[in-house]
C-alpha cells in the first residue's frame, strides 16, 4: 500500500463562494485524517477567480483548525512571489500553532501572469535566485546561529520540513542537490514525470534532513461507484482545462453527459495530454490504476487531486480512493 495524500485545489464553482471553498476545504480535512491520509497540501494561486488559495498561510490555517492529525502543507509556495524571511515568519507561526503536521513545499514558477506577477511587486527575473532563496529560507527556520542578528521570529527551529516542487528536471536537479523530498506535478505536466524521478534520485546527496531519495508523484484520481459516472464526474475538471487553453479561466462547472459536446478537437488533446497520468472509475478501477502507477514510478507517496463539482461528491471519491488503497471501506 502506497500512501496517499491529497492536493486541495480550494475550487470556486458556481454553486459555491470563496467563504464556501474555503470550508469545504477545511471539512475535507477532517474526514481525510480519519480516512487514514497523510497531509493535504493547498497550492498557491492568484488571480484565478475559480480557486480561493491565494493567501497559502492564511487557508492552511483555517483547514488545520478543522483537523488534529493530518499534516497541513504548502505544495506549494512559489517562493520567487514572495521574500524568504517572510515566508519563514508565516510557516513558523503556522509550526507554532501546529506543531508536527506543517510542511513546506516550495516552487519556482510564480502561479499567475506576468501582468499580476507585477502586481505583487515581483521581478520576473526574482525565479532565477531560487535556490539561494531556498537555502536563505532553509537557514531562518534552523535553530539561531551565536551571534546572528537576524532572526525569523517565531520560525527559528522550528525546522519545517521543507520539500522542492517541479514539473520540470530543474527541481529534480535542485531536490537532488540539496537532499530534500521531491514532489513531481505530473496532475497536470506528465509527461517529465519518470525522467525527473530518475534524475532526482540518481543524483540524491543525503542531508540533515532527508538520508535517501523520497519522491511523490501528483496524480488526478476521479473515483465513483460505476466507471460511467466517475467520467461524469471528470468531465468538471476536463472543462477546466478546455477554459484554460480558451483563456476563460472561471468558476468550476458542474458536470456533463457529453464532454464532446463543450471542447473542440483541439481542445481535447491539449486537455488529455496535460491529464494523460489520470485516474478514473470505480473502486476496482482505481484500485489498480493506483497499484499500476506505483509500481511503473516506485512513487514513495501519490498526491491526489480529486476535481469533483458537488462537495459531498468529492468527499465520497476521496473515501472511495482510500478504499481502494486498502485503507478504509468505503461506506455509501
Amino acid at each position: 500500500m502506497t500512501p496517499i495524500s491529497i492536493l486541495e485545489l480550494v475550487r470556486v464553482t458556481q454553486g459555491t463562494d470563496a467563504r464556501g471553498a474555503l470550508n469545504n476545504a477545511r471539512d475535507l480535512a477532517g474526514h481525510a485524517e480519519r480516512w487514514g491520509y497523510q497531509l493535504i497540501w493547498v497550492a498557491e494561486h492568484h488571480n484565478m477567480p475559480g480557486i480561493a488559495s491565494a493567501a497559502t498561510s492564511v487557508v492552511l490555517a483555517h483547514i488545520a483548525s478543522g483537523s488534529s492529525t493530518i499534516r497541513i502543507g504548502a505544495g506549494g509556495i512559489m517562493l520567487p512571489n514572495h521574500s524568504p524571511y517572510v515566508i519563514a515568519e508565516q510557516f513558523g507561526t503556522l509550526a507554532q500553532l501546529y506543531p508536527g503536521r506543517i510542511d513546506l513545499g516550495l516552487g519556482r514558477a510564480p502561479g499567475t501572469d506576468q501582468m499580476t506577477l507585477r502586481a505583487l511587486r515581483r521581478d520576473p527575473e526574482a525565479a532565477e535566485n531560487f535556490p539561494q532563496d531556498v537555502l536563505e529560507l532553509q537557514a531562518y527556520l534552523a535553530p539561531v546561529s551565536p551571534g546572528q542578528r537576524i532572526q525569523a521570529v517565531p520560525a527559528a527551529g522550528t525546522e519545517v520540513p521543507i520539500w522542492i516542487l517541479g514539473s520540470s528536471q530543474f527541481g529534480a536537479m535542485l531536490a537532488a542537490e540539496f537532499g530534500l523530498p521531491y514532489a513531481f506535478a505530473s496532475h497536470f505536466a506528465p509527461n517529465l514525470l519518470l525522467p525527473a524521478l530518475n534524475l532526482y534520485r540518481s543524483r540524491f546527496k543525503p542531508s540533515a534532513q532527508l538520508a535517501k531519495p523520497y519522491a511523490m508523484v501528483g496524480v488526478n484520481i476521479i473515483a465513483a461507484e460505476t466507471d460511467r459516472e466517475a467520467r461524469r464526474l471528470a468531465t468538471t475538471q476536463q472543462m477546466s482545462f478546455a477554459d484554460i487553453f480558451r483563456g476563460a479561466r472561471g468558476l468550476s462547472r458542474p458536470p456533463i453527459d457529453d464532454i464532446e459536446s463543450y471542447w473542440s478537437p483541439m481542445e481535447k488533446a491539449q486537455a488529455m495530454q496535460m491529464l494523460g497520468r489520470s485516474i478514473v472509475g470505480s473502486t476496482e478501477t482505481v484500485g489498480a490504476g493506483m497499484r499500476a502507477l506505483a509500481a511503473e514510478t516506485g512513487a514513495d507517496e501519490l498526491i491526489i487531486v480529486s476535481d469533483v463539482y458537488d462537495h459531498a461528491a468529492r468527499l465520497h471519491s476521496f473515501e472511495l480512493i482510500a478504499a481502494a488503497n486498502g485503507m478504509r471501506p468505503a461506506q455509501s
